[in-house]
């Protein structure tokens, strides 16, 4: 018979860097879900862009409204996406703290 014991609660992990936006990939935060793997999200170069999660990642990446992930935009169609990472909270912290994504008060 296992006796379980309190664990203290876990700190959560001190991010020293996170994954950055590379080349032609753009930050931006969901702004609405559309169906299917589809959503509108609002980029941090100032467009509206309707973005997919490509196949590779539809299982792994469950994606909500208000999350910020990085989007690469489409070669042919620049209103037109795909996400391919999505942030946790406190790798969001550290993007603010080192002002890679600008905070509510200031429009994001």
């Amino acid at each position: 018979m296992a006796r379980f014991q309190n664990k203290k609660p876990e700190e959560e992990q001190k991010i020293t860097r996170a994954r950055l936006p590379r080349g032609k990939e753009v930050l931006g935060i969901i702004d609405q879900r559309l169906g299917g793997n589809k959503m509108m999200v609002n980029c941090l170069d100032g467009k509206s862009r309707n973005c997919r999660v490509p196949g590779r990642l539809r299982r792994k990446l469950w994606l909500r409204p208000n999350d910020v992930v990085i989007i690469e935009p489409w070669e042919l169609d620049n209103t037109r996406g795909d996400v391919i990472f999505k942030y946790r909270p406190n790798q969001i912290a550290w993007l603010k703290r080192n002002n890679y994504l600008k905070t509510e008060k200031e429009g994001f």
